[in-house]
């Protein structure tokens, strides 16, 4: 196992669906940092603004980016986040699935909508893994997710998050976003430093405040697959798309498009 970790955080993974991991980019803040503005400064197909007209800060986020940005990719190779993946999920291989971005300037009020991933994406497997890391300390602007919400018997229901309009045709397949707040659930959230990472299965429902602070809120996310993950047909096109993919269900996804980036 990985120094970073211990066992009761792999039993907390297993059972919570999420921890914290202290220091797991530590070493690599100011390259993702870099990154990140080399990401802002030449956006890929897939960057949005999240804001509407009359809000204010700014909300930009992009994604599947990290074979065109060489300090994503210096990260991802050379970091612990896969090995420490590996040993969250109790898998024996890790395989790449996307990076993303998510940038809070000063005096965004507008916070990120509860949601889980796992909808979204053209994948499912019980071995998946999210890491999200901030790279300025967080107090306010942080990232909540429901403890134990990944063992739920429903999926929640995407959206998407500027128009609230249903992602895919078939609404009574999901369960709809509840209100954590209001209904009392076991909300986990940490005050953190750059590098540190919140990791999370991809069906963990999660949100973020928004950043009313006087400083950025920059954070990088790792999205990575175990042994059991696996391509299923989505009711429509999916975010990321990955177009051209030519995978069928039931199969582990490519490995010249999402590369195995460990193996006991």
């Amino acid at each position: 196992m990985h120094a970073l970790l211990d066992e009761a955080q792999v039993e907390a993974f297993q059972r919570d669906g999420v921890v914290l991991i202290k220091g797991l980019f530590a070493d690599h803040v100011e390259t993702l940092r870099k990154g990140v503005q080399r990401n802002m400064d030449e956006p890929g197909p897939y960057a949005a603004e999240n804001l509407k007209e009359g809000e204010g800060g700014r909300f930009f986020d992009d994604y599947c980016n990290w074979t065109r940005i060489p300090e994503f990719q210096q990260v991802i190779q050379e970091s612990a986040a896969a090995e420490v993946a590996a040993d969250l999920m109790r898998s024996r291989t890790v395989q790449m699935f996307h990076d993303h971005v998510l940038v809070k300037e000063p005096g965004t009020s507008k916070p990120t909508p509860w949601h889980t991933d796992g909808p979204y994406y053209f994948v499912e497997g019980r071995q998946t893994v999210s890491f999200w890391s901030p790279l300025d300390p967080v107090t306010e602007a942080s990232l909540r997710c429901i403890a134990g919400s990944h063992l739920w018997e429903k999926p929640v229901l995407p959206t998407r998050w500027l128009s609230e309009t249903n992602f895919y045709p078939d609404a009574d397949a999901y369960m709809p976003v509840p209100d954590p707040d209001a209904e009392g659930m076991d909300v986990r959230e940490w005050q953190m430093e750059a590098g540190d990472a919140v990791a999370f299965n991809y069906s963990i429902l999660h949100g973020a405040r928004g950043n009313e602070t006087a400083q950025r809120r920059r954070a990088f996310s790792l999205r990575l697959l175990g042994d059991d993950a696996r391509y299923v047909e989505r009711p429509g096109p999916t975010s990321p798309p990955f177009p051209g993919h030519d995978m069928v269900a039931g199969q582990r996804l490519r490995e010249d498009w999402f590369p195995v980036l460990y193996r006991r």
